[in-house]
């Protein structure tokens, strides 16, 4: 029992050890610097203001984002999060504060709110510790579809006044037809860069290094001191101007009031980061450690506590953004936070010269590249109960509450796939992968003395590939022997949902950016018009999808010139 123990704190550790992060922060220097700094700028107006939605004031903002930049980044688990106070997060810590005030004053009690956030963090450090943060990967894909396109069109309607030159809480209705012609002068320039810029880099090479956002900010702010023009700018206000530095040791001898916010709290982060984690994946192909990143964001809660900082969370908008300016490692969360740091501590004039309107042309951008394009061109081909799903969390995420959207959809799922579960849980079905000597295959004497020449292997996933099974489908997968050539047997697959459908899709893309040549054979017929309607077998390609294992054997020969031997 004891060397369990010993055995299992010792593999925890490792896993929350930031040599991870701290080995590769060399490897993409400039692209990180330009990433992190045009984050900063980008994050510095939404710090200011979540930290007035959370009620401990607009210094707590910027603090609690740096906090989340470099102590997010040093130990976090995504490569590309950028962390810092979100808006369910900043609105959650508000609904505390009416239950924390001093006196009969009616202001909040700073102390009690840094001391949850103090205690959030070292909960968090706990639950990554017990190593249950990375069942974030049972997300079903049409969650996380819906809540990247809710965010995206969240982020593109709320950008709409500043865009046309409005002030904030007008309707939608008033800033179109009240617009602020002096603000399009600045507005659209910046917008076409952003959408253009990628074209434009193709035909002239030397401009490949500059990342287009920071071209925007650049040529945004000329137009407007050039031209003179009345519009808004960032506004820093005196206290955000402040050299702000104070520490806030919790209050431990009221553990037993704050304990319950600091659960919610610590809650919250870890479905906020995680799923933001999990939209970075989809965006760069790679898989994000999430046990890390909760140790991450345990690590940036207690130090936003002691520095009077907001509470935080790994930001989608951020870190999308981050994905886009060319961002690839934790030094460009590291190199946001320190800008931020710098601004605080002297460099707001800089920032104050850049228009309102060339940030939202930015955060328009960054909204169209959050939704997911993946889903969408198939939307009509959709599982009926996928579709569902993604209809309901776009609709809540706008309307409503991105959080309850997700656990909406979550739920949805899982009462759908009760049967599933349950035939998984009880291992009725067991995935395999073999040699193809020792496969179930007949084929042709002659083929089977040519392609006993190569190192080829079976994969016959069986049972529902849904959500909830694609994680052991892989892990049997990982325990397969060395092959060159992968055959993956769909015959025994009895029912496919859009999680199943695009894990086997990232998988094979996967293989053959490993110099696996893979082949795809027997779908069940019971599960080809879901795949036929995702595009799955145009997606993989002609040369990967083979109608059977006569024409994969017929392949392969002609491929590699085999004789016989």
């Amino acid at each position: 029992m004891a060397n369990s123990l010993i055995k299992f704190i010792k593999s925890s550790l490792k896993e929350i050890n930031p040599w991870h992060n701290i080995k590769i922060l060399h490897t993409n220097i400039w692209g990180d610097i330009l990433a992190g700094i045009t984050v900063a700028i980008i994050a510095l107006p939404l710090a200011l203001a979540f930290g007035e939605i959370s009620k401990l004031g607009a210094v707590a903002g910027i603090w609690g984002a740096i906090a989340g930049g470099v102590i997010g980044g040093l130990f976090g688990g995504c490569m590309v999060g950028v962390s810092g106070p979100t808006a369910p997060k900043a609105a959650q810590i508000a609904a505390f504060m009416g239950a924390f005030v001093l006196g009969s004053t009616n202001q909040p009690d700073l102390v009690a709110a840094f001391s949850i956030i103090f205690l959030s963090g070292v909960i968090l450090v706990g639950i990554s510790v017990l190593r249950i943060s990375r069942f974030i990967h049972y997300t079903p894909y049409s969650v996380v579809a819906g809540f990247m396109c809710g965010i995206g069109v969240l982020v593109i309607v709320t950008q709409f006044n500043a865009f046309l030159g409005v002030e904030k809480g007008k309707s939608l209705n008033y800033a179109i037809q009240n617009f602020n012609i002096e603000a399009l002068y600045v507005s659209i320039p910046s917008l076409l860069i952003l959408f253009l810029w990628t074209a434009i880099k193709k035909k002239i090479k030397f401009l490949v290094h500059i990342p287009s956002p920071l071209l925007a900010l650049t040529v945004g702010a000329s137009i407007a001191y050039l031209m003179n023009l009345d519009i808004a700018y960032i506004v820093m206000d005196d206290a955000a101007k402040a050299n702000v530095f104070n520490l806030y040791w919790p209050d431990l001898t009221k553990l037993k009031e704050y304990i319950g916010p600091a659960f919610a709290l610590a809650g919250l982060a870890i479905l906020d980061s995680l799923l933001t984690c999990v939209v970075a994946d989809n965006m760069t192909g790679k898989r994000h450690n999430s046990d890390r990143e909760t140790f991450g964001q345990g690590m940036a809660n207690m130090a936003a506590g002691l520095l009077g900082g907001v509470t935080t969370a790994t930001a989608t908008m951020r870190t999308v953004a981050n994905i886009k300016f060319g961002g690839k490692t934790p030094l460009a969360s590291i190199v946001h936070g320190l800008t931020l740091l710098a601004i605080l501590l002297g460099l707001g004039f800089l920032v104050e010269s850049i228009p309102t309107a060339c940030l939202a042309a930015i955060l328009f951008k960054v909204g169209f590249d959050i939704m997911d394009y993946r889903i969408l061109p198939v939307l009509r081909n959709l599982p009926i109960m996928d579709l569902l799903v993604f209809v309901i969390v776009v609709i809540i995420t706008v309307y409503a509450d991105l959080l309850v959207a997700v656990l909406i959809g979550v739920t949805l799922i899982l009462i759908k796939s009760v049967k599933e579960i349950i035939s998984t849980l009880n291992s009725q079905y067991i995935h395999k992968v073999m040699p193809l000597s020792e496969s179930n295959f007949l084929l042709e004497e002659i083929d089977n003395k040519k392609l006993s020449k190569m190192s080829i292997n079976v994969l016959q996933p069986s049972g529902p590939l849904f959500f909830g099974s694609t994680g052991s489908l892989i892990k049997v997968y990982n325990h397969a022997s060395k092959h060159d050539i992968l055959i993956i047997d769909l015959q025994y697959v009895t029912m496919v949902d859009l999680s199943g459908a695009y894990v086997l899709e990232d998988f094979i893309k996967n293989l053959e950016s490993k110099n696996i040549k893979t082949f795809v054979a027997n779908i069940n017929p019971d599960i080809k018009p879901v795949l036929d309607g995702l595009n799955f077998t145009k997606n993989i390609g002609d040369n990967c999808y083979k109608s059977s294992i006569a024409s994969i054997a017929s392949a392969i020969i002609s491929q590699y010139n085999l004789k016989e031997a």
